[in-house]
């Protein structure tokens, strides 16, 4: 709605640059589809989710660690919260399938080597116990920090973080 792009009919990444191009996002070596989508979001619906709305089926590229959505494998059983323009909690099904896990850890690496310092370590142990046999399992994460901005009304985190060491002099 905001981006006027349907992004979810796009399944060629040259149809995905072209469009990133027209709204202005600068794409990096390594891009997928998926991540377009996230900068995408990020600079234009963002902002926009201001009463609480739980945005669901994020792309696989970049949730490296949920489980496929069983309906459209492009994208992971994942939610985020966010209120007034800002999330505040994370939440998704694990993946305990050890050769998917492995694939995608592999796939971060490769992005870690294109330079994304965002991309996720490689976990020998974790895939280990995946292949041991790791149930269905899930969670979500609310930062108390978060939730301390909302109610205070803080635009940056840096104000309500309890330990001025932990602060981020930039």
């Amino acid at each position: 709605e905001y981006t006027g792009v349907d992004f979810d009919a796009i399944t060629e990444f040259e149809v995905a640059r072209d469009k990133a191009k027209e709204l202005g996002i600068e794409l990096e070596e390594g891009w997928g589809i998926g991540k377009i989508i996230e900068e995408a979001f990020e600079k234009y619906v963002e902002e926009n989710l201001i009463q609480p709305t739980f945005v669901i089926d994020h792309p696989v590229e970049i949730s490296p660690l949920a489980k496929k959505n069983k309906n459209d494998p492009r994208y992971t059983e994942r939610f985020e919260l966010f209120i007034h323009g800002k999330e505040y909690a994370n939440g998704f099904s694990e993946l305990n399938d050890p050769f998917d896990q492995k694939e995608r850890f592999e796939a971060q690496m490769t992005k870690k080597a294109q330079g994304d310092e965002e991309s996720h370590p490689y976990d020998k142990d974790f895939i280990n116990a995946l292949e041991v046999g790791l149930p269905p399992t899930g969670g979500v994460g609310v930062g108390i920090d978060r939730l301390v901005m909302l109610f205070t009304d803080q635009a940056v985190i840096r104000d309500v973080i309890l330990f001025p060491t932990m602060k981020p002099l930039d």
